[in-house]
């Protein structure tokens, strides 16, 4: 047992290190400037309750990007020093943060002990590297980011911070075996358990999912199918998932090596950047002669988000989040009591209100943002969730989770296709969609991002939207002078959300048109820094006619797109004439 000392280290304060509902993220340059890690971290212990730092247990790893070997070092012999009992790494510094959340909630150690928090070190969808960036953010006892309490008590702690305490003498911990490493200092024992990174996780997993039935399906001839990690953690739990529990071809799986760099790409699942994926689902520009396999899947870098597709086709994620709800208590074996609610982000499409409406489901519109969801389910009010930026997830944790709604969709697919396998033709995912469709009608859905547009001219242009919601007969009036196949507008605001549970209000969380025939118009602004703010329209057109529902996503949504943007005077108040991003 080795013997350590606390150190205490002076330091002075750095500008901007105000954690978001993500944690703080910045350049790699930025965080090994010395002290700047240390600062965040001694600033997050002082935050937290006394016995949720002495004498307690913490996790600390991430999605393996670039300077997350070396930060779990530092974090260590900082806790070491700060009085944590015990330290709980994943092998290689590797955890999906859906896995983290998993560990905080399920497993425990040799001695009994439970983990009250962790640190995960990603910057989720963002590039890794050098030159790119890292991030940390702390999850509390739940499993869920750290509420705004928390996060705000941080920041001010970062702005007054003198000194940190580290046990520089603690020995670097081989995070490539998996062992229990014991020390001793001034308070007493400390011991880093650098543990398997997937068991606890693919237990979890088993627990949700009838894993024989979704074997069934992956082992037929007739299916075939590809899921990429796009190069981040999710690689290691898509290898040990599918390819040793559910039995799988390796050739399934894309870019599963988990790199520090991504491999040089932007981990983010979306039809830009999973270039690779998007080309053998037959999707991509070029045609391929191979036949696509008839499910694909990607996740980003921290492998909480997923995007889903079929051959040659693409499900939207607010689509993806409903039929995952429409299908949950036949498909899914955690569900089979049935569901206690359902809830969305706001800007995320209403197909699932239409879902929840037709099952009789409680139904939440929050705000953007996870930790809203984790207060439903704490409360025991919210079964599925979603957003339209490609995250899913539901109350078996407190983050969104990519590899879950994977398994989600798998077993949708192999309930629809249960006594098919040896038929002659399989229902396949567009069938599935097409499906939910004809039941429940389609939500044509885009978002136009206008990216660094100068903040003044963005922030005029959301007052102008705000004033033509002060009377709805002027709006409609001038929505049918842009476009008379339009419907009127039955209700304009700005979104406001009051948390059912804790009754916190967040307001001006978007501009809001809804029309009489169920389709909407969002407006949000975001990062409105110095370098300038991102617009992001969201255009929905709502459509419950079977005959209608196969039309072309953006014939079917111009004539709202043309209202969107006429009605906000996009191009007067930024000069665009375009947006930057169509997703």
């Amino acid at each position: 047992m080795g013997v350590f000392t606390v150190t205490r280290k002076e330091t002075t304060p750095f500008d901007g290190q105000k954690p978001g509902t993500s944690g703080l993220r910045k350049k790699v340059t930025v965080f090994k400037q010395p002290h700047y890690l240390h600062n965040f971290v001694q600033s997050t212990f002082n935050a937290l309750p006394a016995d949720k730092v002495k004498g307690a247990t913490i996790v600390v790893s991430g999605d393996g990007r670039y300077f997350s070997k070396d930060a779990v070092q530092i974090i260590a012999k900082m806790a070491a020093a700060n009085g944590v009992r015990r330290v709980w790494i994943g092998k290689d510094s590797l955890l999906s943060t859906p896995a983290v959340s998993a560990v905080i909630r399920e497993r425990v150690g040799a001695d009994g002990s439970k983990a009250t928090g962790a640190f995960i070190l990603t910057a989720s969808h963002n590039p890794g590297g050098p030159h790119e960036d890292f991030g940390i953010k702390y999850n509390m006892e739940n499993g869920g980011p750290a509420p705004e309490a928390i996060t705000d008590k941080i920041y001010a702690n970062t702005t007054t911070i003198k000194e940190y305490f580290i046990a520089e003498d603690l020995p670097d911990i081989d995070i490539s075996v998996t062992s229990v490493s014991s020390f001793s200092g001034p308070e007493g024992p400390f011991d880093v358990d650098v543990f398997d990174s997937t068991t606890d996780y693919v237990k979890l997993m088993k627990s949700i999912f009838d894993f024989q039935s979704i074997q069934k399906l992956l082992v037929s001839p007739k299916f075939t199918f590809c899921y990429d990690a796009l190069h981040g953690v999710a690689g290691i739990y898509a290898k040990r998932i599918f390819i040793d529990e559910l039995g799988a071809n390796e050739s399934s799986l894309l870019n599963c090596t988990p790199k520090e760099d991504f491999g040089g790409g932007h981990p983010d699942p979306n039809l830009t950047y999973a270039k690779e994926l998007v080309e053998r689902m037959g999707l991509g520009k070029s045609s391929s002669k191979d036949e696509p396999p008839e499910f694909g899947a990607a996740a980003d870098g921290d492998a909480d988000r997923n995007m889903v597709l079929g051959k040659r086709f693409f499900v939207t994620p607010s689509d993806s989040v409903a039929i995952i709800a429409a299908n949950a208590v036949d498909a899914i074996p955690y569900f089979t009591s049935g569901l206690k609610g359902v809830a969305r982000s706001m800007p995320t499409s209403a197909a699932l209100d239409v879902v929840a409406q037709n099952l009789k489901l409680r139904f939440f519109e929050v705000p953007t943002g996870w930790k809203f969801f984790g207060n439903l389910m704490d409360a025991g009010m919210c079964s599925i969730c979603g957003e339209e930026s490609f995250g899913t997830g539901s109350d078996h944790i407190r983050e969104k989770d990519g590899i879950w709604a994977v398994l989600a969709w798998l077993s949708i697919l192999a309930f629809k296709n249960k006594d098919n396998l040896d038929g002659k033709k399989l229902i396949t995912v567009e069938d599935i969609v097409r499906g939910h469709w004809a039941t429940y009608g389609r939500h044509y859905y885009t978002r136009y991002d206008y990216e660094n547009v100068d903040a003044g001219g963005a922030k005029a242009l959301m007052a102008h939207l705000v004033n033509l919601q002060a009377s709805l007969p002027n709006l409609n009036k001038v929505i049918k002078e842009i476009r008379s196949d339009v419907s009127d507008a039955a209700q304009a605001d700005e979104f406001e959300y009051k948390d059912p549970v804790d009754g916190s209000i967040s307001k001006h969380q978007g501009i809001r048109f809804l029309f009489a025939d169920g389709s909407r118009l969002v407006y949000r602004l975001s990062g409105t820094g110095s370098v300038g703010a991102t617009i992001r329209v969201y255009i929905e057109q709502y459509e419950n006619d079977s005959t209608k529902t196969g039309r072309d996503s953006q014939e079917a949504l111009s004539p709202l797109v043309e209202v969107a943007i006429k009605l906000s005077k996009m191009e007067e108040f930024t000069g665009r004439s375009a947006p930057t991003v169509i997703t």
